[in-house]
């Protein structure tokens, strides 16, 4: 069972970055992977993803410009650059993986391997 583990997340202040990185447990695989955040009282959203190749990316609108999804040197890890950051990024974040090279997916049910989550808190 392919195992996905985030780290990175914390506090940081209205306009600060942060980075958070995921690394899915069998490096023998080529992934694509995908952030999602959920909210306090809100459904889990998509906030950005890339295909295994590491030459497609998708966003949220609300992120554009902002956030900046790239591969980690491996095959098996992603990170998450959030730069401007504001209180409605506040979420909790989610890695999500699933094998594959070319496609990049913004829907959740594509994801058949997920992270426990890393906590984002952005304070004003």
């Amino acid at each position: 069972q392919v195992q996905v583990a985030e780290s990175g997340g914390g506090l940081v202040q209205v306009g600060g970055s942060l980075r958070i990185s995921c690394a899915a447990s069998d490096r023998s695989i080529t992934y694509s992977m995908a952030w999602f955040r959920q909210a306090p009282g809100k459904e889990r959203e998509f906030v950005a993803a890339i295909n295994g190749k590491g030459d497609s990316t998708y966003y949220t609108d609300s992120v554009k410009g902002r956030f900046t999804i790239f591969k980690e040197n491996a095959r098996n890890t992603v990170a998450l650059q959030m730069n401007s950051l504001q209180p409605e990024d506040t979420a909790v974040y989610y890695c999500a993986a699933q094998r594959g090279y070319f496609d990049a997916y913004t829907n959740q049910q594509e994801y058949r391997y997920w992270g426990q989550g890393t906590q984002v808190t952005v304070s004003s």
